[in-house]
This record gives structure tokens, sequence and C-alpha cells, in this order.
């Protein structure tokens, strides 16, 4: 093992733990604005409940995804800097403007946002989230063009070793980008709408005294409960849970549709990416698509690549035998299993996802007779075994876009540019095995321990659920002096 092997590891799980914030801080982000919207145009309390609620696990999350993105940057200089070198002229504009811009008008309008609960009026706290918002979405969009640009190259020449830019907007509107961009902020909803899922799951089962696992129970339900404000949450989680469900259901929707694009662009601009993923290994006419080892449908991978069922997919030896004609001797050839299982695992995780919301809305779903005791305006009250099958699907989503990530990232290799520049000769010279493996254990280690302090912050939050409402004005005998604590008003300032 050499500083390369080290320098990718440390790269891939940095990244890998970073891109676990970007995409729920993306989708959730829009959930809270959605909600906060609502209670503005309608009025109704429990959509500021759930503003507030969902509202600090956002910021929870924002504030990891923030620490975590500041490594990447550095070690751009530390492991890559040959390859920041090639590559500098190129990024410097994007990167720019995800930084002056995109980011910029995020963290500011955000903090608006935090503090300036019932300091701003309601429309302008409103518009500063939205704001906030579209910074996060302006700033993936930049960032993948930046990504997109590695994979297919285009606006730029290559003069003294470098790439000098010579149209941005080329760069900008990269086709790769053009589909990558929509496809990564579809499954960013995805994951939002699954992370959604699972807190309301638990907060379903946790109010009705149940467990995650059946035959648990989480604590006793008592009659005193069932006269507390906290008995009417059900109708305030069914309004989140249907707008979680349609929103993981239409943004599976779109993930598909660009999912199609992204494989045809594939199997012009990056030939060996797409038959790594079927493992393909030969040209085939009518190429099959494997569903599973030794599962296979005649000419469906042909009809998605090119959409002629009888069209020629290239396979990786023959792919490996033009590169060494156009590039020289050398392994042009991914890590095979890893790129074959992970398109698999990207598109079953997901799929199970995107299934999951299909099957709650219809759980969920208002029918014309009411059960007896069931309010007018409710749906079908949602089953225990839904909810915690929402909460066992909490990993699902994050591991369908992580697995989509080394799908997209490992199968480029062993290019960091398409066609410019190999990974071997981006590394930075200068830097020996054992300074990368310091800073490897040293990232790892203090990962692990942010990644508990999330988990714990996030659990503490959701187990103590939204904010109550305040008591009705009357004798203070009219709240149980046991819970007139837990009942009283709290703070405006929440954050």
């Amino acid at each position: 093992m050499d500083a390369l092997d080290l320098a990718r590891w440390q790269f891939g799980v940095t990244t890998v733990y970073h891109f676990l914030f970007v995409p729920l801080t993306i989708g959730l982000g829009v959930y809270v604005a959605g909600l906060q919207t609502a209670w503005l145009r309608t009025g109704r309390e429990h959509y500021l409940r759930l503003t507030r609620f969902f509202g600090k696990l956002f910021l929870i999350n924002f504030a990891m995804g923030v620490v975590t993105g500041i490594v990447q940057e550095f070690q751009f200089g530390m492991n890559w800097s040959e390859y920041s070198t090639f590559v500098g002229d190129v990024f410097g504009a994007p990167l720019a403007l995800e930084a002056l811009l995109a980011f910029f008008l995020e963290s500011t309008f955000l903090g608006l946002w935090i503090f300036g609960w019932d300091r701003l009026p309601k429309r302008v706290h409103l518009a500063c989230l939205w704001a906030a918002v579209i910074g996060s979405n302006l700033s993936a969009y930049f960032i993948l063009a930046a990504n997109a640009w590695m994979k297919h190259p285009v606006g730029y020449e290559v003069v003294d070793g470098r790439a000098r830019m010579t149209d941005l907007w080329a760069v900008l509107t990269n086709s790769t980008a053009l589909a990558q961009v929509p496809h990564v902020v579809a499954a960013s909803f995805v994951v939002a709408g699954g992370f959604v899922l699972a807190v309301i799951g638990y907060r379903v089962l946790r109010e009705r005294g149940l467990g995650v696992l059946p035959g648990r129970r989480a604590r006793t339900v008592t009659a005193e409960d069932a006269t507390t404000p906290m008995r009417r949450l059900p109708d305030m989680w069914r309004t989140a849970l249907r707008a979680a469900l349609v929103m993981t259901a239409i943004a599976g929707a779109v993930v598909a549709g660009t999912g199609d694009l992204s494989g045809r662009l594939l199997h012009e601009q990056q030939p060996m990416k797409l038959a790594a993923a079927e493992g393909l290994r030969h040209d085939t006419a009518g190429a099959p698509f494997s569903i599973a080892p030794g599962v296979e449908v005649p000419g469906l991978l042909s009809l998605l690549a090119a959409h002629d069922p009888a069209a020629t997919v290239q396979g990786v030896d023959d792919i490996q035998a033009r590169y060494e004609k156009a590039f020289g001797p050398a392994d042009y050839t991914p890590n095979l299993p890893v790129v074959f299982w992970s398109f698999r695992v990207m598109i079953n995780f997901g799929m199970a996802t995107v299934g999951l919301s299909v099957l709650g809305l219809w759980l969920t779903r208002k029918r014309r007779g009411r059960r007896a005791g069931q309010h007018a305006g409710q749906g079908e009250p949602l089953p225990a075994w839904f909810a915690r099958l929402c909460v066992l699907a909490l990993p699902l989503p994050a591991t369908a876009i992580i697995a989509g990530w080394l799908l997209s990232e490992i199968g480029r290799q062993p290019w960091t540019v398409q066609g410019e520049l190999m990974t071997a000769a981006s590394v930075s010279p200068g830097v020996s095995l054992t300074e990368v493996a310091i800073t490897l254990a040293v990232f790892t280690v203090l990962y692990g321990v942010l990644a508990l302090a999330e988990g714990a912050l996030l659990l503490r939050h959701v187990k103590a659920g939204p904010e109550l409402p305040a008591p009705a004005p009357g004798p203070a005998a009219a709240v149980p002096p046991a819970r007139a604590e837990e009942t009283r008003l709290t703070p405006t300032l929440m954050y």
C-alpha cells in the first residue's frame, strides 16, 4: 500500500460521511419551508409546531454538514496538489460562485431565520428560510457542475500541462451536469423523505406506548396521557406524514427519469463505467440487463443505454484494449465488484424507499366511511407495523445515495478527469505514506466522535417531540400540577 491508496481512502471516507448530511440538508430544508408556508397560509397551529420540530433537526444536520465539509477543501491541497494544479483554473469559477454566492446566501438568511422568530414580520421570516433553501440548492448545482466536468470535461484547453477554462457557460451547462444535478437533488428529497418517515414512525409508536420492535413497549400509556394535548398529535403527524410521502414519491419518479438520461450519457461519454456497472465484458448487440447474477433481461441494457434494444453496448475488455491504444499501456478498469454492486444497491434500496412511500399513501388515504371514534377529516389510522417499517427503513435511502456516489466516482477510475488526468498522477508528490496514515486515523476518529454527537442530538430531540401548545386561559387548577411544567409556553426564541 502506498500514499495514493491511503489518500483515496481518506477522501472516500470523509466524502461519504459528509455526503450523509448534504442530501438531508437539501431535502429537509424544503420540507421545513413548506411546513412554515402552510402555517402562514392557514394559521393552523400544528403546522407551526411541525416547523419548529423539524426545523431543529434541520439545523443540527446543517451544522454538522458545514463542519465536515471544510475538510474536503483542505484535502485538495494536502493530498491532491497535482490534481488541484491541473483543474484549478476550471474549478475556480464554479467553486467561487458556490462559496461567495450560494453558501453566503444560505448561511446569512438561515441566521436571520434562526434569530428572526417574533423579530421579523412573518412573511419576511418565511422568505429568509426560502432564500436559505435556494442557496443550498444553488450550492449543490455549482459543486455538481464542477464534479460533472471531471466526468465530461468541456469548455477548456490544456496549456502547459494545466486545464484553462475557455467557456464558463459550457462548464455550467455541461450535459452531464444537467442530468446529474436534478438526479442528485431529487435523490436528496428521497433521503429527506425517508428520514421524516422514520421520525414520524418513531413518534407514533412512542405516543402509543409501543416499541420499534414488535412486542416491545416504549412506555406505559396512562389515563392521564389521554387527557393531555399530546394525544392530539396523531392528527398532526398524519399531516406531516402525507407531505413526506408525497415528496418521496414524486422525487422517486424524478430520480428514475433523470437516471435514464444519465444512463444514456454514460453510453456516450463513459462507456467503461456503464460496462462495469453491468459486468459486461465484451461489446454486445442487444445487451441484457442483469437484475442479479444469473438473472438477465435480454436487450434491456441496450434499450436503456441507447433506446434501441438492438444497439451495441461496449464491454470492459474491449474498452480496455481501445484505451491502451489511445492512452498507452495501463489498467483502465475500475473496481468491478464495487461498481457492479453499488449500482444494484442504489437501485434496489432507492426503489424500496419509494415503494414504502407509495404504500403509505395508500394506507393513509381518506375513505368515505369513518370508523367509530374517528374524527372528521382524518384518514385511516396509521398501522403500527407500517410505523415500525418506516423506522427500520431509515438506512435505505442514505445507503442508496451513498452507493450512487460510489458508482459515480469509483466507476470513473483510474481517471480523476476523464481522458485527461489519471488518479496516480493527481496525488501530492511530497506527502508520505506515514503522513497520510496519520491524517486518515485522525479524521476517522474525529468523524466517529461527531457521528455519536450527531446521533445523540437528533435522538434526544426526536424523543422530546414537538413543543406542546400553550394551555388555554383559565384557572391554574385546569392544568394537572404534575404536568404544568411540561405544558407551559416555551420561549418565543426557540433556537
